[in-house]
């Protein structure tokens, strides 16, 4: 780190900011192997949150790696840095109040709870939430084909095959996608953000959101994944 610079306080503490917008700021990690279903559970609860009027803003895996970390591969280095870099991304828009949905495999257990010390040293909540469904589900989705092409050896550090992935051992949320629809998953992270004060859906138009529900989580988990 540069040693010529400053840190500077704006005129709005995030106090302000949370009752002028009448929301606080928070970070959903979603973390799985690839085609557990984290992209889709994501995509969903982003929807649903936004047609209740909640500010939320959802950071995909794939999609970081086509502009912010296009300059990275899949090292152990490189993925520690592709996860340090979306950490800090993540922070900031929760510090801007919207509820965070970030999507990456994030294999490597000590780059989360460096994710989440970054969020807790900063005052901002951090929930982990593991999607998860077993390996042999994952390798019948395979929607882009690479559990096939990582077994033929056309893939090198492939996680979950030639990587490794350290599950989480205490994440706020466990969904298994092997036998859950996405309402249902949805329906699970909203009952924990309502009980837990993370946001509410008191003044919440229901009648549009209702309309998305029936449109958006028709289908299984396993039925569109990432």
């Amino acid at each position: 780190m540069s040693t010529n610079i400053t840190w500077h306080e704006g005129t709005i503490s995030r106090a302000e900011r949370q009752k002028l917008l009448g929301q606080k700021g928070l970070t959903l990690w979603f973390t799985g192997l690839s085609a557990s279903g984290k992209s889709t559970l994501a995509s969903a609860l982003e929807q649903h949150l936004l047609h209740h009027r909640v500010a939320s803003y959802r950071l995909d895996g794939d999609n970081i790696r086509f502009g912010l970390n296009k300059n990275l591969g899949f090292s152990p280095q490189d993925r520690f840095e592709n996860i340090r870099r979306i950490a800090e991304v993540a922070k900031l828009f929760a510090d801007a109040t919207f509820i965070t949905l970030v999507s990456f495999i994030s294999p490597y257990r000590e780059d989360r709870d460096a994710a989440r010390k970054l969020h807790e040293e900063n005052g901002i909540p951090f929930v982990e939430i593991f999607v998860d469904a077993p390996l042999e589900i994952l390798e019948q989705r395979d929607p882009k084909g690479l559990y096939k092409k990582a077994k033929a050896g056309e893939i090198k550090e492939f996680t979950g095959i030639s990587a490794p992935y350290e599950a989480p051992t205490s994440p706020e949320l466990h969904i298994r996608t092997d036998n859950l629809s996405i309402e249902d998953g949805v329906k699970l992270i909203v009952d924990y953000l309502v009980e837990r004060g993370h946001c509410s859906f008191e003044t919440t138009n229901t009648t549009s959101s209702n309309h998305v529900e029936s449109r958006a989580f028709t289908n299984k988990i396993g039925d569109i994944v990432n």
